[in-house]
């Protein structure tokens, strides 16, 4: 009898434990792109911020995370990527303590940036520890499926804490949150993770690291402020300038000796096609978001608490969509099979949509589970795949990128599927309508209660009418693009096995060759 000695060994109860612990970070995190919906009034009330400052507080978050994800990736496959957790939690916590008893909008938007870089920090160390503690492929499986679980479901459960929160608090109690996981993470951490870097990392490519953020910042920004304010030439030469930078930074990746994103991770069966379905995948999971929660705020009429408890109930079965995933695959479900499955259980989401009415609350409801658990089973496998596919020392740096994918990826659904809805809403609109009407649901509706007897009451429904158009164009357009990403997905991962037994140690050179 000969023994294996390249077998992968299997995880303990330490391991599971400690991924416990790294749920704690991964959790915050991604509330806090969400946790200020509920608490913005209460701030406005008491630092009386400009319109600008306020946008800067609820946005300035979202930037610095996606603008350092790929540097602090390849940071933390150099430095050590649970060092790098470790002070990122510290930074988180000392942001949150100081964002929570800001005295202006200043201090609370130079906070709300700390904790990006903070964010920016665990966000990919996270999952490169959970990369190096599960190298048995079907423990990996499943540890990534929960992973994916907590990271759709802390953007929920944001907006929800927030509203509870500044229900019987004040709105610093929405960061004073992150505090108690946060210290137990740092008390934890050194004894239950696992220390792992990149043994032979090279040089540290410093000018890779402007470069990257001038390529995503430009284009993220230029998004968003498409998404609401609609086509400005700035936006569009934001994206533009952001797009040259993206083409100057693969340039340099390509001719450095020692690049932050090594070329060679995309000769890896599998990583690149990752990348793009991921995006593709975020693509249209925020693009529904943009539509969903002003249907049921300023259509259906409920309060911002009321359409966040709603919008919980979506999130009930998306529990049981990785895990089901998870057991497709080991099953011997091929891989393709499973991730064209989940985009076109999306594209069906969509289609509910599609046939929704100005009454539909159960029906919108019923898409956004049905599209969330879609998304959830194929980027449950995507992003196992990517992890799987990429060398360990390498898995910080796989991990940013995954993740600054699928920033741009919400980032382009929101303005694309934005575009096609205001579009749409702005031909339904009645052309008597006062012309501030014509920009926005929510501007339309303000106008109507300034307008006196009926004419108030049939302006608002001519405007939720028109927004319920906008939003059944803007999901046909989704139905179409994520038909198109199950194509893909059954193309390009056709030849990838539902294991991918990658979990071996291999190392890149300084080079990344």
């Amino acid at each position: 009898m000969t023994t294996n000695t390249n077998s992968p060994v299997r995880a303990g109860r330490r391991e599971w434990t400690a991924l416990g612990v790294l749920m704690l970070p991964l959790l915050l995190v991604s509330m806090d792109v969400s946790v200020l919906y509920f608490a913005v009034p209460e701030i406005s009330a008491d630092l009386e911020p400009t319109g600008t400052q306020q946008l800067w507080i609820f946005d300035i978050y979202a930037f610095v995370l996606a603008g350092l994800l790929m540097t602090m990736g390849a940071l933390g496959d150099r430095i050590g990527r649970r060092k790098l957790l470790l002070i990122g939690a510290g930074a988180f916590g000392a942001a949150s303590l100081a964002a929570a008893y800001a005295h202006s909008a200043e201090a609370l938007i130079a906070a709300r940036a700390v904790l990006g870089i903070g964010g920016a920090t665990l966000m990919p160390s996270t999952l490169a520890l959970v990369r190096t503690m599960f190298t048995d492929p079907a423990q990996r499986a499943k540890a990534i499926a929960l992973w994916s679980g907590v990271m759709t479901g802390g953007v929920a459960l944001g907006s929800v804490m927030s509203g509870v929160l500044v229900e019987y608090f004040w709105w610093g109690s929405v960061f004073l949150v992150n505090l108690p996981a946060m210290a137990l993470l740092l008390v934890l951490g050194p004894i239950l993770l696992p220390e792992s870097r990149n043994p032979v990392p090279g040089r540290f490519d410093r000018l890779s690291v402007p470069l990257s953020m001038a390529a995503v910042l430009p284009v993220i920004y230029g998004l968003k402020e498409i998404t609401s304010d609609g086509w400005n030439v700035r936006y569009v030469v934001s994206v533009t300038v952001g797009l040259l930078f993206a083409a100057l930074f693969v340039h340099r990746q390509r001719t450095s000796a020692s690049p932050m994103i090594p070329p060679a991770l995309f000769r890896g069966r599998g990583f690149g096609p990752a990348v793009v379905l991921n995006l593709l995948a975020l693509f249209g999971m925020m693009g529904s978001a943009f539509f969903t929660t002003q249907y049921i705020q300023s259509v259906l009429g409920k309060s911002a608490m009321e359409a966040a408890l709603w919008g919980l109930l979506p999130s009930v079965p998306i529990g049981m969509a990785a895990p089901l995933a998870t057991r497709l695959v080991q099953k011997g479900v091929a891989r393709a099979t499973v991730v064209a499955a989940g985009f076109t259980i999306s594209a069906s989401g969509y289609g509910l949509l599609a046939v929704a009415g100005t009454e539909s609350m159960w029906l919108v409801l019923a898409a956004c589970g049905v599209l969330a658990c879609g998304v959830v089973m194929a980027t449950t496998q995507i992003m196992d795949l990517a992890m799987g596919t990429a060398p360990v020392d390498r898995a910080a740096t796989a991990s940013s990128l995954m993740e600054t994918g699928a920033e741009f990826g919400g980032a382009l659904g929101m303005a694309v599927l934005g575009s096609i809805g205001t579009a749409v809403y702005r031909h339904e609109i009645p052309a008597s309508a006062p012309a501030p009407a014509h920009e926005t649901l929510g501007a339309a509706l303000a106008v109507a209660e300034q307008l006196p007897g009926p004419a108030g009451d049939v302006l608002a429904t001519a405007a939720r009418e028109a927004f319920t158009s906008g939003m059944r164009g803007a999901a046909l357009a989704g139905v179409v693009t994520l038909l198109g990403a199950a194509v893909l997905a059954a193309v390009m991962l056709r030849r990838v096995p539902a294991h991918d037994n990658a979990g071996r140690a291999d190392r890149l050179s300084p080079s990344g060759v």
